[in-house]
C-alpha cells in the first residue's frame, strides 16, 4: 500500500471538507441574522447580506489548497513518499483546521455586527473591519499550506 498517496489524500478531504464545513456554519449564522434583521429593518437587507456572506471566503481557501496539491498528488501518483503525504496531510489539517474555526467566528463577528443594523446602528463598516480579523489567520493558513508545497519538490 502507498502510504503517502494515503495521507495525502486524506490531507485534502480534511482541507476542503473542514473549509467547507466552516463557511457553511458561518453563513448560516450569518443568514439567521439577516432573517432576524429584516424583522426590524428589511430595507438593510443588502449591508446584511454582504456581512452573512463574509465566511463563504474560507471554503474558498480550502478549495484553492485542494487545486494546489491536488496537482501535486497527480503528477506524483503513486510514487508518493511517506513524507510527502505527510506534508500534504499537515497542510490539510492546518487549512481546514484554521478555516473551520476563522469562518465560525466570523459569522459570529459579522451576526453581532447585522443584529446592531438591525436594531438602527450605524456599524456596517466597522462591522467589515472587525470581520477581516478572523479571516486574516484563515489566509495566513493559505499561505503557509502553499509554502508547505515547496517541501514536497514536485
Amino acid at each position: 500500500m502507498d502510504w503517502g498517496h494515503t495521507l495525502a489524500m486524506i490531507g485534502i478531504g480534511i482541507m476542503v471538507g473542514l473549509s467547507g464545513a466552516g463557511s457553511a456554519i458561518g453563513t448560516a449564522i450569518g443568514g439567521a441574522s439577516v432573517l432576524g434583521m429584516m424583522k426590524k429593518r428589511p430595507d438593510a437587507f443588502g449591508s446584511g447580506l454582504i456581512l452573512a456572506v463574509l465566511p463563504a471566503t474560507q471554503g474558498l481557501y480550502g478549495f484553492v489548497g485542494f487545486i494546489i496539491y491536488n496537482g501535486v498528488v497527480t503528477a506524483l501518483g503513486g510514487g508518493m513518499t511517506l513524507l510527502q503525504g505527510s506534508v500534504v496531510l499537515g497542510a490539510g489539517i492546518g487549512l481546514g483546521v484554521t478555516a473551520l474555526i476563522s469562518a465560525i467566528q466570523q459569522g459570529n463577528v459579522c451576526a453581532n455586527g447585522i443584529a446592531a443594523i438591525g436594531s438602527g446602528h450605524n456599524v456596517f463598516a466597522n462591522a467589515m473591519i472587525l470581520a477581516v480579523f478572523p479571516e486574516f489567520y484563515a489566509i495566513l493558513a493559505l499561505v503557509a499550506a502553499i509554502l508547505m508545497r515547496g517541501v514536497i519538490g514536485a
